[in-house]
């Protein structure tokens, strides 16, 4: 088998289907990579919550087997304060409630990162093709 050197037309020709890069197409594919970076983000934020919410539901399941005439420790910031069951229970439920609407905004917001990538992602490939990789 014979190799074939490009001349340097064929190499001249070869390098004109190579598409150009407008400032446009710049700005979408850094607009891509924020909100790459955002979508990580916020993953690790909903993974934290999401453990944050099993430790809660854990506490609450173990104190259904203490005494209602115990005090409990519960931390608030750096500090345990003793309180009745019926109070830590109550304060329990509502930092539940809280970390669920926070986890519900979570899932929004990734939602919506992830809806416009997808937008930018068919723009990009119907320009570049094959020649941009967008694989998260």
């Amino acid at each position: 088998m014979q190799r074939r050197m490009l001349s340097k037309e064929d190499e001249a020709t070869a390098g004109s289907d190579e598409i150009e890069v407008r400032r446009e197409d710049q700005d979408k594919i850094n607009k891509f990579s924020r909100l790459h970076q955002r979508e990580i983000a916020l993953e690790e934020e909903l993974k934290l919550k999401h453990k944050e919410k099993e430790d809660l539901d854990d506490i609450s399941s173990e104190l259904e087997l203490a005494d209602e005439d115990e005090k409990i420790p519960y931390k608030i910031g750096d500090s345990f304060i003793s309180l009745p069951l019926p109070e830590v229970q109550e304060m329990l439920s509502t930092n539940t409630a809280k970390i669920e609407e926070e986890v519900a905004a979570l899932e929004e917001k990734l939602a919506t990162v992830r809806e416009e990538m997808s937008e930018l992602k068919v723009e990009l490939y119907a320009r570049f093709g094959r020649s941009i990789n967008l694989e998260t």
